[in-house]
């Protein structure tokens, strides 16, 4: 039976990445143009280079043909029409044509989180929320708040060739050795997420620095809520972990699997409001880019996000091993969190921003 089924997974991904790989390929060769807008006020890109953004494209036709051909490979496809399972769809095809219009046209930013807080909703109406507290209220506030700031952190996170794809990459990763964790591989979810990886692995080709093309907003909108419906699955709400000390182990699994987009974020609010400025808006502030002042390349950088986050995956994997978890465990990951996060913090104070 397991030969059967990673038989089953094993073209599954494939065909994700080899779709991925030849559709962005096939996009690239047909349109050196074709999602790359003006730049604007509130648009500012490291690279002064115009590249087409339409990598997004490719994810959210992977995952369509993942959930799509789901019910003809596993035979618990009933939960292809689980009001969860639709809810995600609909929500990250709102998310995805969001994205598509804030590429084409630079949508309202008001708008944008209209359309996030309304995605938000979907997945809970249909029964997709974190449940860490007593309080219903209090579950569906913090569902709201991950979704909508996942959705903004992923897209911030897309400052620069291959950070935002490696960071992506590896969280599914993690939700993925949870998800083997809790013997869930014949999920709808687990299928997703094994070629949300796939597919973005294909599209890395085209992205890793000198990268040929940006994933954009659609690709960045969908992501955000992908990740965020999928880490409510896998890392908040896990299966196998019970107990009121599981409530803690939940925020570091959460933490460490998403620990780049969040420092970064983080950091570029706190500087940006200590200086009066808006976060919303574009700018070479991101932790990435300090890193890069400090005289890395834009290629190291991206090794440097992709050896935190490799070390990330892999505290994941040793913390579901721990079966007697305490505050001990607890404090330990959260001190690791908090170093990442106050270096990177910190080089943001010793480097100083080119003008934009």
């Amino acid at each position: 039976m397991e030969n059967i089924y990673a038989s089953k997974y094993l073209v599954f991904l494939f065909t994700a990445f080899c779709f991925s790989f030849l559709i962005n390929k096939l996009f690239l060769n047909f349109s050196k143009n074709l999602g790359g807008r003006a730049k604007n006020e509130n648009m500012v890109r490291w690279s002064s280079v115009t590249k087409p953004a339409f990598g997004g494209i490719s994810f959210f036709i992977v995952f369509l043909l993942t959930y799509s051909a789901y019910p003809l490979f596993f035979e618990n496809s009933l939960t292809f029409t689980k009001p969860e399972t639709l809810g995600i769809l609909i929500a990250s095809t709102l998310a995805f044509l969001m994205g598509l219009a804030d590429d084409a046209y630079d949508t309202n930013p008001s708008l944008k989180f209209i359309i996030q807080f309304a995605s938000a909703i979907v997945l809970i109406v249909s029964g997709t929320f974190i449940e860490v507290f007593d309080s219903t209220i209090a579950n569906y506030i913090i569902t709201i708040l991950w979704v909508v700031g996942m959705m903004n952190s992923i897209n911030m996170l897309d400052n620069m060739d291959g950070i935002s794809t490696l960071a992506s990459i590896f969280a599914f990763v993690s939700m993925l050795i949870v998800g083997a964790y809790s013997n869930e591989v014949q999920s709808i979810y687990f299928l997703i997420t094994s070629c949300m990886i796939a597919g973005l692995i294909g599209f890395l080709f085209f992205n890793w620095n000198p990268s040929k093309m940006y994933m954009g907003d659609t690709g960045s909108q969908f992501l955000g809520i992908i990740l965020s419906a999928l880490s409510i699955k896998f890392l908040w709400n896990p299966i196998h972990l019970t107990g009121e000390i599981a409530i803690s182990k939940q925020f570091v699994l959460v933490t460490l699997a998403f620990l780049v987009p969040l420092s970064d974020t983080t950091t570029v609010v706190i500087n940006r409001l200590a200086k009066g400025q808006s976060p919303f808006v574009g700018g070479k502030d991101h932790t990435t880019h300090h890193l890069s002042y400090l005289g890395f390349s834009d290629r190291q950088v991206a090794l440097i996000v992709g050896i935190i986050c490799s070390i990330n995956t892999l505290l994941i994997f040793y913390a579901l091993t721990i079966k007697n978890w305490s505050g001990l465990f607890t404090f330990l990951f959260g001190g690791y969190a908090f170093l990442v996060f106050l270096s990177l913090f910190l080089i943001t104070k010793r480097t100083t921003p080119k003008a934009t």
